[in-house]
């Protein structure tokens, strides 16, 4: 029986739309930048040569993630696109500057039938996040589902983003506010 499973296991491993700590038939690859672009750039929907993801990100559909030129992706890290058919995903375009524990999310759970469990309701419609050219997230920052960040804009370290940030400033707190016009 434990052999079946790990069998089982270690197929999940190499097919699954997913990279991270807990599966680590990709994830040692992260260690290795040759082989941290080859899987990333067979992985993702788009991965450019120069952008890199370190070990200890987590990266759920990465199908459905475009990454730009001289991207970083940091070490705790959650990237989460929708991995059902015909949902949406994450961009993130060029010279983007991610710090470690940033988290991205384009969908939520339902929960209007205070009759029912949160985990019996499912999952609201997902929407896209883009991260536009030259922003700046600051470390722990989680960016929820159908926001985009403006061009050259930064999100403050540990803010929550609900709603689109315009290009050219900075949005700090829980919820992001604009605290500055650059």
């Amino acid at each position: 029986m434990f052999l079946k499973e790990c069998i089982q296991r270690i197929r999940f491993w190499r097919r699954a739309d997913r990279i991270g700590p807990d599966m680590p038939w990709t994830h040692w690859r992260l260690f290795f930048p040759s082989r941290m672009k080859n899987l990333c750039q067979k992985r993702f929907r788009h991965f450019d040569p120069t952008a890199e993801i370190r070990p200890g990100s987590y990266i759920l559909a990465c199908s459905k993630i475009s990454i730009g030129k001289r991207v970083v992706v940091r070490p705790g890290s959650v990237f989460e696109a929708d991995p059902r058919e015909g949902e949406h995903g994450i961009t993130i375009e060029d010279d983007v500057l991610l710090s470690p524990g940033v988290h991205l999310y384009v969908n939520d759970h339902a929960f209007e039938d205070t009759s029912m469990p949160i985990f019996d309701q499912d999952h609201k419609p997902s929407k896209p996040i883009t991260i536009k050219r030259g922003s700046w997230i600051g470390a722990n920052a989680i960016i929820l589902a159908g926001v985009t960040i403006g061009e050259n804009s930064v999100v403050g370290a540990g803010s929550i983003v609900t709603k689109n940030v315009p290009p050219r400033v900075v949005v700090a707190g829980s919820p992001a506010k604009i605290i500055r016009v650059l």
